[in-house]
């Protein structure tokens, strides 16, 4: 992996901020050089929210992405504003429970993922986020599915132990949600 930058974006509330966090303590238990930069509006649930992660074996001398390799839209709105930033060749996650319209960009690979309904229907329906970051660690050539489980055990707190196996559950769904 030389460098991997990404977006995730959508309302307060979806686990951006979580999705983020937990790709950049993923890079970190792989020994990447690790970037995490969190930004919300002034409503923390329902305002809007993005996360760039940057993924490195070497140095990364910024936090911000003007140019992300994957984008991650959780909101039409997200989608609509980040779209045209992916680099050529990079990848967008769809939420496609949340969003109906499509990406006419041919140089990028898409995925939609029915993940806000996949999470409902599952009695996870605030993981939608950990089904769309299961679904880009099983399709981005540069990332793993390994090692999630060690992730998720350092993420999240004792108090909440029991979100240890929903949160390992709803990654498993993207993993195995078609590509």
């Amino acid at each position: 992996m030389e460098t991997t930058q990404i977006l995730i974006a959508g309302f307060g509330g979806q686990g951006i901020l979580f999705s983020g966090k937990f790709l950049a303590y993923k890079g970190l238990m792989e020994d990447l050089q690790v970037s995490w930069l969190p930004s919300y509006g002034p409503e923390m649930r329902g305002g809007t929210a993005n996360c760039n992660v940057i993924l490195s074996e070497t140095p990364v001398g910024s936090p911000i992405i003007t140019a992300p390799d994957v984008l991650i839209a959780m909101n039409l709105p997200s989608l609509q504003k980040y779209v045209d930033t992916v680099v050529p060749g990079g990848q967008i996650y769809v939420d496609s429970s949340l969003i109906d319209a499509k990406v006419e960009r041919t140089d990028v690979q898409v995925f939609y993922i029915p993940a806000t309904q996949m999470a409902k229907d599952e009695n996870i329906a605030s993981l939608a986020n950990m089904i769309i970051i299961g679904h880009l660690l099983q399709n981005h050539p540069e990332l793993s599915y390994s090692g999630t489980d060690a992730v998720v055990n350092k993420l999240v707190p004792p108090k909440k132990a029991a979100l240890i196996e929903l949160n390992m559950k709803a990654l498993t769904l993207g993993k195995e949600y078609p590509a």
